[in-house]
């Protein structure tokens, strides 16, 4: 039976999947910052940035507050975590997995090596047979 994640973990998945809000993350991981620190390196409009930030915000990733005018963001880990203890859970099942089938195929490899070692002594027996006339 296959185990669906809960929809906050999807939220985190699906907000990681954009290049551009991973970077905004990595800078965030540096300390906190306003939405006009954010949105300096990018090439997009003040808006698309608090598009990107609504996104981080909704999958618990990303917190703001306003102070005066501006508004400062900070990361939340937890998610992350949430994220990451997830991974491990499957990344340990695929590699238990996968090394039973490493050591099926090195069976099999053994197996067919040992057979052609077999064929070819059997054709080397063949030759030598010598043939009187």
């Amino acid at each position: 039976m296959v185990k669906h994640p809960a929809p906050r973990l999807d939220a985190v998945f699906a907000a990681l999947a954009d290049p551009t809000r991973r970077a905004i993350l990595s800078t965030l991981a540096r300390g906190e910052a306003t939405v006009g620190e954010l949105a300096a390196p990018f090439d997009v409009s003040l808006p698309a940035i608090s598009k990107h930030l609504r996104v981080l915000e909704g999958a618990g990733l990303v917190a703001r507050e306003r102070q005066g005018r501006l508004r400062r963001c900070r990361p939340l880990l937890g998610p992350l975590d949430e994220a990451a203890g997830w991974m491990t859970t499957y990344r340990r099942y695929w590699e238990e997995h996968f090394d039973a089938l490493a050591a099926y195929l090195a069976r099999g490899r053994r197996r067919t090596n040992a057979r052609r070692r077999m064929k070819h002594a059997s054709r080397v027996r063949r030759q030598r047979v010598s043939v009187r006339a």
